[in-house]
């Protein structure tokens, strides 16, 4: 049994990785300012300190204790909102994740594990090794860059670390109400409130779609392997490619529309959005012995079916409040 530091352990991935962690008996303790949770609940057992970690008091105030490792995955992780407020972005992504690295180097925490994004590679052509170089479209990509960077100039000081560039996460629990980041989920929004889907962007764009189950395993496995190895960098991905178009079918079909019948409108992309991005795991596979399990249909469907009971007991909750 360990005790981990998870940030961001109340949102999307972070939480799904606190439940795995909680439920084979390790103690965990979830540092999260609840910005960006649909519903911030932590995982039974889990002790939940309320903070920002851009802020350099709360490493004074509200940490303590010795940990075996930091999962860091507290961020703001959206490239269209980069572009509203990129020294927001700088400030939670870099500055937040210099800070995290000094606490855990003076602490004495052995071992780092790091979110980063499939957005620090910009465009790239067929699936992209993790060799590739860093060309980043957007704030968000640029700000990921440098926490990258910072992590590796602490793993040269001995910290052992372990970055995963992660593609297109989606699956139930993701944040529903937030239209400005997570594809998948932001189509399945607007289905759900019977509008035709906002596409910004061409229709042939594609990208990478990885489970959220699959995604918690992988850090399962980093934090289970040994630690004299690394630093290690790893796409967190699939490897196959799904074009937005192709998605679009796919997610109308689990939602009831007939092939290719999926009600749409399309506009204008956003700032820094790729054309199209895939990433190589060979790597991963070989190190960690992981691989994808979910198959998209099998998790489209799933998806809907979480998002249809979250709709059904929402509106059940509010008809008896009238």
């Amino acid at each position: 049994m360990g005790r981990y530091l998870v940030t961001g352990g109340a949102g999307f991935i972070g939480g799904r990785i606190v439940e795995r962690l909680v439920a084979r008996g390790d103690e965990v303790v979830v540092l999260d300012d609840l910005s960006t949770a649909a519903a911030p609940v932590v995982a039974d057992g889990a002790t939940l300190v309320l903070a920002d970690l851009a802020r350099e008091q709360t490493y004074a105030e509200r940490l303590d204790g010795t940990f075996d490792a930091v999962l860091h995955l507290g961020a703001q992780s959206s490239g269209e909102i980069s572009h509203a407020d990129p020294l927001r972005d700088f400030d939670v992504n870099a500055r937040g994740t210099l800070l995290m690295l000094q606490w855990a180097e003076a602490r004495g925490v052995p071992r780092f594990l790091h979110a980063s994004s499939m957005a620090v590679y910009g465009p790239v052509q067929g699936p992209v090794s993790e060799s590739a170089p860093a060309r980043p479209q957007s704030y968000y990509g640029v700000s990921k860059v440098a926490a990258e960077a910072a992590v590796q100039f602490f793993g040269g000081r001995g910290l052992q670390t372990t970055i995963f560039r992660m593609f297109n996460v989606y699956g139930p629990g993701q944040n529903l109400a937030n239209l400005r980041q997570g594809m998948l989920s932001i189509y399945l929004a607007y289905l759900l409130r019977g509008e035709p889907v906002l596409v910004k962007g061409a229709l042939d764009r594609y990208r990478d779609f990885v489970h959220v189950d699959d995604v918690a395993s992988a850090w399962l496995a980093a934090l289970d392997a040994d630690s004299d190895v690394g630093p290690r960098l790893y796409n967190l991905a699939t490897g196959r490619r799904t074009t937005v178009a192709e998605l679009l079918d796919r997610l109308g079909q689990a939602f009831g529309y007939a092939p290719h019948a999926c009600p749409m409108t399309v506009a204008e992309g956003t700032p820094g959005d790729m054309h199209g991005s895939v990433g190589d795991v060979s790597r991963i596979g070989a190190e960690l012995g992981w691989r994808p399990e979910m198959e998209l249909d099998d998790g489209i469907t799933g998806m809907v079916e979480w998002a249809r009971g979250v709709a059904e007991a929402t509106e059940g909750a509010e008809g008896q409040n009238r």
